[in-house]
């Protein structure tokens, strides 16, 4: 396990902000794109915060799948509902667009949805829910992805790991956030896993000859040259239910594709036929409910919160010290983090002085004696 250390949050936004920048976007969507991957190591999930801002998204924006500016077109718009093209910009900032659009709407009407399509990767889509909730709503969002994830009975990768995510208000100090994979491990975990030099657990992946894949390095390697494959919820086959799992990613996948009119599947690894890059073209669903237009907010809360409670102090199984509820480990993440900072590893501090040196930029971070620079 590598040595981390804790870097202030003020210090990781206001670098993160300034390479963004150098990289050619645009300010305003800087800050946004810089507070969802950040809102991401504040919630513990080390998988889709710091540690894919170089890979995921600068690379991309260097070899010319992701443009640093974005360009957002609406297709379509009712009362209700929108259609938006982010025409292969930043998800992030055309998702931030999307939920700002719906929240409104369904100020006024109740209910709202929209989905994007040539879009690019949109962070957790656990943010995007949360905009909701911070406004008194429900949010439940998904987005397809390039090729990861098995088919139960099947070896090969045919679609992305595809979350299903809900956010919904509570009358406690943290709402109820599901935000999670339709896949047992999305392929960030597996990217931190290898960062940190540690095996993958066996039984999430599988190979074309049926077998299980530990080393995480490779991994990576075979399942770009789409040799090894995720597999869903529930695992192999369908006794423990991978059928369960299977049939949400392959919803996830049809709400991503078919409403935004889309590409779907092997159309969004970001190869063509040749093997040279192209653009992801990604499709994103949000839908906001608005619990006023029902039974008010402060009963959903109240009974949200209470639902939420009693799960929690319910019988606890031999040895367990607590039972938790969506959300909660992310709000004592929080809690524990909020004042010491960002926890960045040795390689990803490697990785920021590189960024750092690259653009040119002057900042100085309190681990720099630690890696020799």
């Amino acid at each position: 396990m590598e040595a981390r250390t804790y870097v202030s949050w003020e210090l990781i936004h206001d670098f993160m902000v300034d390479v963004w920048k150098a990289y050619g976007v645009p300010e305003e969507d800087a800050r946004i794109c810089t507070d969802v991957l950040l809102e991401s190591d504040r919630r513990g999930i080390e998988s889709h915060g710091c540690n894919r801002f170089k890979p995921i998204y600068l690379d991309r924006i260097k070899n010319g799948t992701l443009l640093p500016v974005t360009k957002i077109e609406i297709l379509k718009e009712t009362p209700t509902t929108v259609v938006m093209d982010a025409n292969h910009g930043l998800g992030m900032v055309a998702s931030h667009k999307m939920m700002e659009m719906l929240i409104q709407k369904a100020s006024v009407y109740g209910m709202a949805g929209g989905t994007i399509c040539n879009s690019t990767h949109y962070g957790i889509a656990g943010y995007w829910t949360g905009m909701a909730e911070k406004a008194g709503m429900i949010g439940i969002s998904g987005t397809n992805a390039r090729p990861s994830v098995a088919p139960t009975f099947g070896v090969e990768p045919m679609m992305g790991t595809n979350p299903l995510t809900f956010t919904m208000p509570t009358d406690e100090a943290f709402p109820f956030n599901f935000d999670c994979a339709t896949s047992i491990v999305q392929n960030g975990k597996i990217e931190y896993y290898a960062r940190s030099s540690q095996p993958t657990p066996a039984g999430l992946v599988v190979t074309k000859d049926g077998d299980t894949m530990t080393d995480s390095e490779q991994i990576l390697k075979e399942m770009r040259a789409g040799r090894c494959a995720l597999l869903p919820l529930g695992g192999l086959g369908e006794e423990n239910g991978g059928y369960k799992g299977y049939g949400f990613t392959a919803a996830v996948e049809i709400l991503s594709a078919a409403l935004s009119g889309g590409p779907y599947m092997k159309a969004l690894n970001g190869k063509d036929e040749n093997g040279n890059n192209q653009m992801y073209r990604l499709g994103h669903f949000f839908f906001v409910i608005n619990p006023e237009f029902f039974m008010g907010l402060d009963t959903f809360r109240e009974t949200a919160g209470g639902i939420c409670r009693d799960l929690r102090s319910s019988r606890k199984a031999p040895g367990a010290e607590r039972i938790y509820t969506a959300g909660e480990k992310e709000y004592l993440a929080w809690q524990e983090r909020k004042d010491k900072g960002v926890p960045l590893g040795e390689s990803l501090q490697k990785e920021f002085l590189a960024l750092r040196d690259e653009c040119g930029l002057s900042y100085r971070f309190p681990f720099e004696d630690i890696v020799g620079a």
